[in-house]
């Protein structure tokens, strides 16, 4: 198993082992789950740690599965560490778009690695629009670059709605952080792939925008 294999796997192992320890122990469950009270009353390091834990096994073994077959997009292009900076990149990115939003609401909770695994889609998208997706309720595969920009506009959709359970905010704040990360990391995109970068981009302007109007 080489090095990139290594850091992949060893991911998904500490998402496997932290979560399955939250299933069993619901002491540590809310210990290190996302809580916006907690948080600020000064446990930030909540905001990482609760990106290693799930709700059950098939919120684990999606995110899981998302990662497994993304993850190898972005190391191949940028390498190892820079995938580890994406992906705990975007898992701050997500937690701190969360914060913001829903500062006020003190009985906040989420948990989950979608806002990193979310980040690591876009940048993998960034680097091969072109691929075909195809998810669970898509039985056909569409361009990568759509379905990120149907995803964001989603969780958009769900966040303003607040209809479910999901963490919509996250998966923006997380998709927010690989896109402006791997940008960093990988310039060239902005003269060779600028059309996929620009709608990319529309879905966060539009949150922007609505947050800026206050429909959000």
């Amino acid at each position: 198993m080489d090095q990139n294999s290594i850091v992949l796997f060893g991911i998904i192992a500490v998402n496997v082992l932290v979560s399955f320890k939250g299933f069993e122990d619901m002491a540590f469950f809310r210990k290190y789950e996302f809580h916006i009270g907690s948080i600020r009353a000064g446990e930030q390091l909540r905001m990482i740690t609760s990106g290693f834990l799930h709700a059950d096994i098939m919120h684990l073994g999606f995110n899981m599965l998302t990662l497994y077959f993304f993850a190898p997009i972005v190391i191949a292009y940028l390498g190892s560490f820079s995938f580890l900076l994406i992906y705990f990149g975007s898992l701050v990115f997500g937690s701190l778009l969360t914060l913001y939003f829903h500062k006020n609401d003190y009985s906040y909770r989420a948990i989950g690695a979608s806002g990193a695994v979310t980040g690591i889609l876009y940048s993998a998208i960034l680097f091969q629009p072109d691929m075909k997706v195809s998810m669970f309720f898509i039985p056909i595969g569409i361009p990568a670059y759509i379905f990120g920009i149907i995803y964001l506009l989603y969780s958009i959709y769900g966040m303003k709605a607040k209809r479910d359970n999901i963490g919509h905010t996250a998966h923006i704040g997380g998709a927010i952080g690989g896109y402006v990360l791997t940008l960093a990391k990988a310039p060239v995109l902005l003269t060779e792939s600028l059309n996929t970068v620009l709608l990319l981009a529309v879905p966060i302007v539009i949150l922007f925008v609505l947050a800026k109007i206050g429909k959000l």
